[in-house]
């Protein structure tokens, strides 16, 4: 093996580890949620660990006789309750399911909560560091056809960046989707740009129809607002589109990193629904390892991408746990929902049956999506 393999297995594994660090702090994050709420509530912790299987590393409090661990397995992580699940049927008042309804909910919502309020923190340093991530149009297409005149004059220009698409600001490619939706070739909408230094609207007509299929159908954006190509050295044509930092004033800056974060749980709810209809396909998807491997290319492609993907895990575990998938906080929280306004719980060993079995079917459900794209690949 010559230096060059070795330099390039260090990166990977550096990479990789990156990756791994990133998940491992954001469950970390999300279960100390969980346990601030659990210690503010007077609930009884029985150890709080970061990282699954065997114990590396134990300290036992003297004063109430909380575990802290870390554990081998460095992809999870768990905040345990006394007799959370309710199946020992212990008596002491500071058990999970002795508390009322309404601190379980709080202490199940703090998780997903702490994990929005990390990557909204990490949004905000990076849109203040580096700026906005926008569109710019690098070239125009040729024109076609006996139009070429009126296209000229309604059309946008070299280096444009944009930053509206008919009136709606563009914070993530599905923004321009939403926008254009239905939207047909001919018609005219107003783009804002930012040409030259200056921020004008730049009346633009469409040259093919806005008919999307889904979320990643981002190609007719391109085509319909006239974007020129490029081929690059493997021959593969691609959009003459790139990305690119935009810097707005303090307070824009700061409300557009609340609107961004929601943008992001927005598309997650996006896919998630275009998945049930069967508009994208499960390979589309990602488990772990896919996560990982993404998550590990992204990070260490700069400092910006590093905030931007770590503050993207994080939303996407602030939404993914809060739906009522069973196993998840949010599951969880409507069986605490449904007892609270019955007064009365559902059996607590059946609702720990399918918690388990959801659990299970996540897991298996994470092994599949990753063999489909590996299968795709």
């Amino acid at each position: 093996m010559n230096l060059l393999s070795v330099s390039s297995v260090m990166t990977t594994i550096g990479s990789v580890a990156l990756a791994v660090l990133i998940l491992l702090v954001m469950i970390t994050v999300h279960e100390f949620g969980h346990y601030l709420a659990g210690k503010a509530l007077k609930f009884k912790i029985n150890e709080f660990a970061i990282g699954f299987g065997p114990k590396l590393f134990k300290r036992t409090s003297k004063k109430n006789g909380e575990v802290f661990s870390i554990r081998l397995l460095p992809l999870g992580g768990f905040c345990a309750f006394e007799d959370e699940d309710g199946t020992e049927e212990k008596e002491s008042d500071e058990a999970f399911t002795k508390k009322a309804p309404w601190k379980r909910i709080i202490v199940l919502v703090a998780g997903p909560l702490m994990n929005y309020i990390l990557a909204l923190f990490l949004i905000i340093i990076s849109m203040f560091s580096f700026g906005q991530m926008v569109f710019k149009v690098g070239s125009i297409a040729p024109y076609e056809g006996a139009d070429t005149e009126i296209y000229a004059e309604y059309s946008l220009q070299e280096e444009d960046t944009i930053l509206k698409v008919n009136g709606k600001t563009v914070y993530v490619i599905t923004d321009m989707i939403s926008a254009l939706k239905g939207k047909t070739a001919g018609e005219t909408v107003p783009v804002l740009v930012s040409r030259g230094g200056e921020e004008l609207t730049q009346e633009v007509k469409l040259r093919a129809d806005c008919d999307f299929e889904s979320s990643a159908d981002t190609s007719k954006i391109w085509r319909a607002l006239g974007a020129g190509t490029v081929v690059k050295e493997n021959g593969v044509k691609y959009w003459d589109v790139k990305a690119e930092n935009y810097r707005f004033g303090f307070f824009e800056t700061l409300g557009n990193s609340f609107v961004y974060s929601f943008k992001i749980a927005g598309t997650i709810f996006k896919v998630l629904g275009e998945l049930l209809t069967g508009n994208i396909g499960l390979d589309s998807m990602g488990g772990p390892v896919t996560t990982i491997k993404l998550t590990s290319q992204l990070a260490t492609q700069s400092a910006q991408s590093f905030f931007e993907i770590a503050a993207y895990i994080g939303v996407n575990l602030a939404v993914f746990n809060l739906l009522p998938i069973p196993a998840l906080d949010g599951s969880k929280v409507i069986f605490c929902l449904i007892e609270w306004i019955f007064r009365k719980p559902v059996p607590r060993k059946i609702e720990a049956v399918i918690h388990t079995v959801g659990f299970v079917l996540i897991l298996l459900f994470a092994v599949l999506v990753d063999i489909l794209q590996f299968m795709h690949c």
